[in-house]
C-alpha cells in the first residue's frame, strides 16, 4: 500500500472558550446570531443549527458547519458562556472567536486551543 504524502499535520483545531461576565445570554434569538455572525465572520460554511431554551434560564445548541461545529451553553445566573470551535481543513477560526467576543462582551476570556488529530505518526 502506497502511503499519501500529507499536506497537513493535524485534522483540525479546537477552540474553547469561557466568557465570564458576557452579556445576552438567556436569549435563544440573540445566541442564534451571534453564532450566525461568528461562522459568517470565519466564513464558515452553515449546514445546520439547532438551540434549546432552558426553563428558568440558559440556551443550550450547536451550529453544524461543513467544517465542523461551533457549539455553546449558557448560564444566565453566573453570566457564564461555554463555547466550542472545532474546524477541520485548514480554516482559520479566529475572526468567529472575535466576532463571539464582540458579541457577548465578556469581562474575561479563557481560551484553551488544542491540535485534534496530528498526523506526526504517520510521517
Amino acid at each position: 500500500m502506497k502511503k499519501e504524502k500529507l499536506t497537513i499535520k493535524s485534522a483540525g483545531v479546537h477552540i474553547l472558550l469561557d466568557f465570564w461576565g458576557a452579556k445576552n445570554t438567556n436569549s435563544v434569538k440573540f445566541v442564534r446570531k451571534a453564532l450566525l455572525d461568528a461562522i459568517k465572520a470565519s466564513k464558515f460554511t452553515l449546514l445546520k443549527i439547532d438551540l434549546h431554551k432552558f426553563s428558568p434560564q440558559g440556551v443550550s445548541g450547536v451550529a453544524i458547519i461543513a467544517e465542523s461545529h461551533v457549539s455553546i451553553h449558557t448560564w444566565p445566573e453566573y453570566e457564564f458562556v461555554a463555547l466550542d470551535i472545532f474546524v477541520c481543513g485548514g480554516k482559520n477560526p479566529k475572526p468567529a472567536l472575535k466576532s463571539l467576543k464582540k458579541s457577548f462582551r465578556p469581562k474575561k476570556v479563557i481560551i484553551k486551543e488544542i491540535s485534534r488529530g496530528e498526523f506526526k505518526h504517520l510521517l
